[in-house]
C-alpha cells in the first residue's frame, strides 16, 4: 500500500472515501487514468489527449502518480529517448469508477459539444468502457473514419463480463461500428441519433457495445448494416 500523506492538501479524514480522494482526487489525475485505459503512451501522447494541462503540470502529476504506484514508467534506449507511461492494476481498478462518473455526466450534465470544448471520441470510449457489463464474449471495433488520416480503430473486447478497450491489435475484429467523426458524435450525443452510423458483422454484439457507451441507452433506433 502506498504511504499516506501523497496528496499535496490532504483532507485529513480517516474514512476511505476521503483517503482514496487523497489518492486520485487531484485535478487531471483520473483523467491521466482514463487516457491510459487504452495501453500504454509517451509523454507526448498525453499532451495531445489532454490539451490544457501544462507541460509543468503533466511532469509533476506523472511523476507522483509514479511514486504512488498508479503508473510504471519505462525509459527505452531510442533516439530520440522513448518514455511510456502504464497504469498498474491498482489504477486499473478505478476504470469502472471512472465509467460510473462518465455515466453520471451522461444522466446529469450532458449536452452538445459546447464552443471551444475539445471533442475526443476516444476519450468517451475510454472513459465508458470500463463500466460495461455483459455477459456476451468478443470483439467490436469501434471505427473513426477520418478523410484526412484514414480510420482511427479502437477494439471494445468482451470476456469475464465486462470489458477492456486497446488500441493495437495483428487483424479486425469481427464485428464494428463505423461511421466518421460527425456519426459518432451524433450517437453519442444526448439525443443518441445512431442512424450515421454502420454495423459490420455480429450486429446484437455491437448494438450491446453501443448501448453501454452511449448516452441513449438501449438503441432503438435503426443502425446501418455496413
Amino acid at each position: 500500500m502506498t504511504a499516506l500523506g501523497s496528496k499535496r492538501h490532504p483532507y485529513n479524514q480517516w474514512s476511505p472515501d476521503a483517503r482514496a480522494l487523497d489518492r486520485v482526487g487531484d485535478k487531471w489525475t483520473l483523467l491521466i487514468i482514463r487516457d491510459l485505459a487504452d495501453g500504454p503512451r509517451r509523454f507526448v501522447d498525453l499532451q495531445r489527449t489532454l490539451p490544457g494541462i501544462s507541460t509543468e503540470q503533466l511532469r509533476s502529476r506523472l511523476n507522483r502518480m509514479v511514486d504512488d504506484e498508479l503508473l510504471t514508467r519505462s525509459r527505452y534506449r531510442e533516439v530520440p529517448p522513448r518514455v511510456d507511461y502504464e497504469l498498474t492494476e491498482e489504477a486499473r481498478a478505478l476504470l469502472p469508477a471512472i465509467a460510473a462518473i462518465a455515466r453520471w455526466g451522461y444522466k446529469h450534465a450532458w449536452t452538445d459539444a459546447l464552443a471551444g470544448e475539445h471533442v475526443d471520441i476516444g476519450a468517451i470510449l475510454r472513459a465508458t468502457a470500463g463500466g460495461i457489463v455483459t455477459d456476451k464474449i468478443g470483439d467490436v471495433d469501434c471505427v473513426i473514419l477520418d478523410e484526412t488520416h484514414g480510420e482511427v480503430r479502437w477494439r471494445v473486447a468482451l470476456a469475464d463480463g465486462g470489458a477492456r478497450l486497446v488500441r493495437e491489435f495483428d487483424a479486425e475484429a469481427a464485428s464494428a461500428l463505423i461511421g466518421n467523426e460527425a456519426a459518432w458524435r451524433a450517437a453519442l450525443g444526448p439525443a443518441g441519433d445512431h442512424a450515421a452510423l454502420q454495423v459490420a458483422g455480429d450486429r446484437e454484439l455491437a448494438l450491446e457495445v453501443l448501448a453501454q457507451i452511449s448516452a441513449a441507452g438501449p438503441v432503438s433506433a435503426p443502425v446501418q448494416p455496413a
